[in-house]
């Protein structure tokens, strides 16, 4: 079994790549995998580092808007098209799959025109433009959102699959990440995070919520800043005559290194609304209150977020309307309606795809060419 597994730019089209490749290994004991990206996207770093070949194709996105610099991008597209298919066929996959990214435009389409099997996984709510223009010519289309469904053509084989999620987080036991992080068990436990690098906008709203919830003992909240806000988010409190020692309940981090752990101890979360944290929180059956991040490419957070809100798992609070009077207004309804924050929880692991990565691994097998 060969396979071309493309996917680049951002870690959210790059981990399900990875977790694809390592569902097919499993799937497929002897299958050879050749992972295809760009030297400018992060997939240069961490696909070498997972033990997955890396082969490098020139490719850059275009700009949104009209600009000479398109024509070069263009330009380099064509040449990311002829070098695409140098390798396919080179290395005679018997299917390629894409993950999004602009990298994929051109080893995919090159794959479709050499009559090879192909699959394309959308991760968003709101697919990205490549994977929209893909799904005219690609065998198959798996999606992490019944809300993205409409957007792909009525012929397009589309089947919901949902986003393969790190084993770990099914695997942390309650008490143990409880005592790991030292947190109490007979306590509402809030994580607030806004992604590996912080959320300044959450951070800012967090100084309030310190200030209504500190020393309530029905409640504990463990926040991490992001690494390069979190000195500047001490300062903050500090301005605002908060001392973190006069308060037992709030827990404030850098950086959560053990997020399987945080989120099993949860009871609710604060974060934004990429689509690899709401496949996490929705296995887990969390409620949450969403901000989602306004300057993701076509605003695909709040479409995400939307995908919950719309159906009671989450709460949506734009981030140009997070104020730390509406985050306390939000977290305090849920907190006092045990109710509610139950039937957010159901609804929450109703959306919840336990088989994402064998149900993504079954299209791959279904479109595989018969012997």
């Amino acid at each position: 079994m060969r396979a071309i597994i493309t996917g680049g730019g951002t870690g959210g089209h790059i981990y399900p790549a990875l977790a694809i490749a390592k569902g097919l290994q499993h799937r497929f004991p002897h299958a050879q995998i050749l992972y295809v990206g760009t030297t400018q996207g992060l997939e240069a770093d961490i696909v070498p580092k997972a033990n997955f070949p890396f082969k490098a194709i020139t490719v850059s996105g275009f700009e949104r808007k009209f600009s000479p610099g398109n024509l070069k991008v263009a330009w380099q597209a064509l040449q990311g098209y002829r070098q695409a298919r140098a390798v396919i066929k080179k290395f005679k996959p018997q299917v390629v799959i894409g993950t999004g990214g602009y990298v994929c435009g051109p080893v995919v389409l090159a794959a479709a025109r050499l009559g090879i099997p192909t699959l394309i996984h959308e991760q968003n709510a709101l697919p990205g433009v490549t994977n929209r223009i893909l799904s005219r010519v690609v065998d198959r289309v798996a999606v992490s959102f019944e809300d993205s469904m409409p957007y792909f053509p009525k012929k397009a084989a589309v089947t919901l699959t949902g986003l393969p999620v790190r084993p770990e987080i099914l695997q942390a036991e309650r008490d143990l990440s409880l005592a790991s992080l030292g947190l109490r068990d007979d306590r509402i436990t809030i994580l607030v995070f806004g992604g590996s690098r912080g959320a300044r906008r959450i951070n800012q709203a967090m100084t309030e919520v310190i200030r209504r919830f500190g020393n309530r003992p029905e409640v504990q909240i463990l926040h991490a800043t992001g690494q390069a806000g979190y000195r500047e988010f001490l300062e903050q409190l500090e301005r605002q005559g908060i001392n973190l020692d006069d308060y037992v309940n709030i827990t404030i981090v850098p950086y959560l290194y053990n997020m399987h752990e945080a989120l099993a101890v949860a009871d609710m979360v604060v974060s934004r609304a990429g689509a690899a944290t709401l496949a996490e929180l929705t296995l887990l059956g969390l409620p949450s209150i969403l901000i989602p991040y306004p300057y993701a490419a076509e605003n695909h957070q709040e479409h995400n977020a939307r995908a919950l809100a719309d159906r009671g798992a989450a709460v949506l609070i734009k981030d140009a309307e997070l104020t730390g009077l509406t985050l306390v207004e939000q977290m305090e309804g849920m907190i006092q309606d045990k109710n509610r924050l139950k039937d957010m929880a159901q609804v929450s692991q109703k959306l919840g795809r336990a088989k994402a990565l064998d149900d993504i691994v079954d299209c791959v097998e279904e479109i595989l060419p018969r012997p």
